[in-house]
């Protein structure tokens, strides 16, 4: 990984154990990082997945997701949530999804009528908005990747949200096409 990308992974990180702190009144050195994976199962050696934190050595009362693109980072979260609440969030760049092929791997048939309605101006956008629904969704599922995009369609589904961003966060501009959904269930 480049220096300038592993940079970026440790600030996110890093605010993301501090966002996780502000919202249970703790200090971030009390957060012991803990992810899960349905694959590798829990705990501080796993660092991909849902994320988490042990706080005073049990499960941090947390709901958490997060996502980066374009040097911005996003996070959604519930305190305290109920038994099986689950939240996934993305954030997505237009431009990362336009590439030859992206639509055959990404989106379902009804998802690919959609798109081929729209005027040319407008499809980025769309693909960008969809794509930021799936990684959502299947954030919040934890299934991630492990599902086919092309079998999960997105465009009406309970529970999935388009987030409107601002177009400023502390006076610096968002870029350009940068999209945001959410996702929340409860089981």
């Amino acid at each position: 990984m480049a220096p300038a990308l592993r940079l970026e992974f440790l600030a996110s990180r890093l605010a993301q154990q501090d966002f996780a702190a502000t919202l249970l009144g703790v200090p971030a050195s009390k957060l012991q990082a803990a992810y899960e994976c349905p694959d590798c199962g829990s705990g501080p050696d796993v660092v991909h997945g849902r994320p988490g934190y042990v706080l005073d050595g049990v499960r941090a009362p947390l709901a958490l997701s997060a996502s980066r693109s374009s040097g911005w980072v996003l996070f959604a979260a519930v305190v305290h949530p109920e038994p099986g609440l689950r939240v996934g969030v993305d954030l997505e760049n237009a431009a990362g999804t336009e590439f030859a092929g992206f639509d055959d791997v990404a989106l379902t048939a009804r998802e690919h009528r959609r798109l081929d309605a729209l005027k040319p101006g407008r499809r980025a956008h769309e693909r960008a908005r969809l794509w930021a629904r799936k990684e959502a969704w299947l954030k919040m599922t934890g299934e991630g990747l492990r599902v086919s995009p092309d079998s999960l369609d997105v465009l009406e589904r309970p529970g999935l949200w388009d987030l409107d961003l601002p177009a400023s966060v502390d006076g610096r501009a968002l870029p350009p096409g940068l999209l945001a959904a959410l996702a929340v269930t409860s089981r």
